[in-house]
């Protein structure tokens, strides 16, 4: 279901990105993706250039950088760790040199196994297991407490509100600031001009963030030193804090490996949570189903995830001269693995645009990643998604998406700020 204004703006971008020189496509332009029309153009770069190079990325002092965009080859290349490199970022502009945030998911091996390690226990299945009964009890009271009748932001009421008690669940932080992780969240991967800063100055925005990051590093130091001067305890902090490969980081590797676990435990969980809602809305079939059996919720939550791709790429850097779709990356080139374009490759996905709670092999998509860097806590993200549908489902006869989203303004994070819903009535 689409509106005439959604139609004829896919419309235009079919055609711009069709009539365009192929050299100039940039994937990584932001507005693609808070307009929602990159679609077009992986579609044509999976057909004519799925190894493309773009040479003008939009990103300031970054140069060129190669998208792949085929399912196989991001596969190659994501489980190819010894010639992909994962230092020294996983987003494609470089960090600044005085700003550097090493964190383990853009280290290569040994620091990186032993550093995901320390944390693995946080999402272990008996660890999840502790953990289903508090996310049910407050995803229920989250939808208790949802006005009947009036419309509400789905983003800032539902998705965010139960990600963020999850994850302040997980580093212990206290309840009353939990909201601070949403903003610093939301801050880490923001652009200057994403409208989160008090100014769109690409200087002064950096400021700005910068110094609400540091702010984040003090408050988690404050904590730290309260955990390591205590008996360990199974909460983040405290692992970090006591666990033999991350006990003697400096402040900004705390800081970077901080940001990774919130970046990872919110953003990700909270636009797969808004975009089931809006995915069932413009799919009324498909809700259909799903309300008449109940059995697919696990289905739907895959098929959420891959539809979503809430993390839109992950770069690597080339570690030695490689040919990869008959293109030659040379040494130190980056490479954007386009995971959401592989989820909608035709030759390997079938019905790739298509919302199919029933699709067999549902789990088949690349939304976690693969090789040593696969999403550590795919499980948490898929129990929370199914914990929500179960209680939504037991409570309310339908949800009406009453406008369009307003997306985010990045072609890293590919989520929401806005969905407004109404809830008519509960069972």
């Amino acid at each position: 279901m689409a509106d005439d204004a959604s139609i004829d703006l896919q419309r235009a971008a079919r055609d711009a990105a069709y009539s365009m020189p192929l050299e100039e496509i940039n994937p990584a332009n932001p507005e693609l993706f808070r307009t929602d029309t990159m679609w077009p153009y992986f579609e044509r770069l999976r057909k004519e250039d799925p190894v493309h190079f773009t040479a003008d990325s939009g990103f300031e002092d970054i140069g060129g950088y190669w998208s792949v965009t085929k399912y196989n080859d991001i596969m190659a290349v994501d489980t190819n760790h010894e010639v992909f490199s994962s230092e020294p970022t996983i987003v494609l502009p470089d960090p600044a040199e005085d700003f550097t945030l090493p964190m383990f998911i853009a280290m290569d091996q040994p620091k990186h196994d032993v550093q995901r390690k320390t944390v693995q226990p946080i999402v272990a299945p008996h660890h999840l297991a502790y953990l289903e009964p508090i996310i049910r009890e407050r995803a229920g009271k989250i939808l208790d407490d949802l006005p009947i009748g009036e419309e509400i932001n789905w983003v800032d009421k539902v998705s965010i509100e139960l990600t963020t008690m999850t994850l302040a669940t997980l580093f212990d932080f206290p309840w009353e600031d939990r909201r601070k992780l949403t903003r610093w969240s939301d801050v880490a991967t923001a652009a200057p001009d994403s409208g989160l800063f008090d100014s769109t100055d690409p200087e002064l925005a950096e400021q700005q963030r910068r110094q609400e990051l540091f702010e984040c590093v003090d408050y988690f130091m404050n904590l730290w030193n309260e955990r390591v001067n205590a008996p360990p305890q199974p909460d983040l902090i405290s692992m970090l804090a006591h666990g033999e490969a991350t006990r003697n980081m400096d402040r900004m590797e705390y800081l970077g490996n901080l940001i990774l676990l919130i970046v990872g435990g919110n953003d990700t969980t909270r636009n797969s949570i808004t975009g089931s809602v809006l995915a069932l809305h413009q799919n009324p079939d498909q809700n259909r189903l799903l309300r008449e059996n109940h059995a697919l919720i696990p289905n739907m939550v895959s098929e959420t995830i891959r539809w979503q791709t809430p993390l839109a790429y992950m770069r690597r850097t080339a570690l030695k001269d490689v040919e990869l779709g008959g293109k030659t990356i040379k040494a130190g080139d980056k490479v954007a693995m386009w995971y959401v374009s592989g989820n909608r490759d035709e030759e390997v996905i079938d019905r790739p645009n298509d919302y199919w709670i029933e699709r067999p092999r549902v789990r088949q998509h690349l939304s976690f990643g693969f090789g040593i860097h696969r999403c550590v806590g795919n499980r948490l993200a898929e129990l929370q998604l199914k914990i929500i549908w179960e209680e939504i489902l037991a409570r309310f006869p339908r949800l009406e998406v009453t406008g369009p989203p307003r997306r985010v303004y990045s072609s890293f994070v590919k989520g929401y700020e806005h969905l407004p819903v109404v809830i008519p009535t509960r069972n």
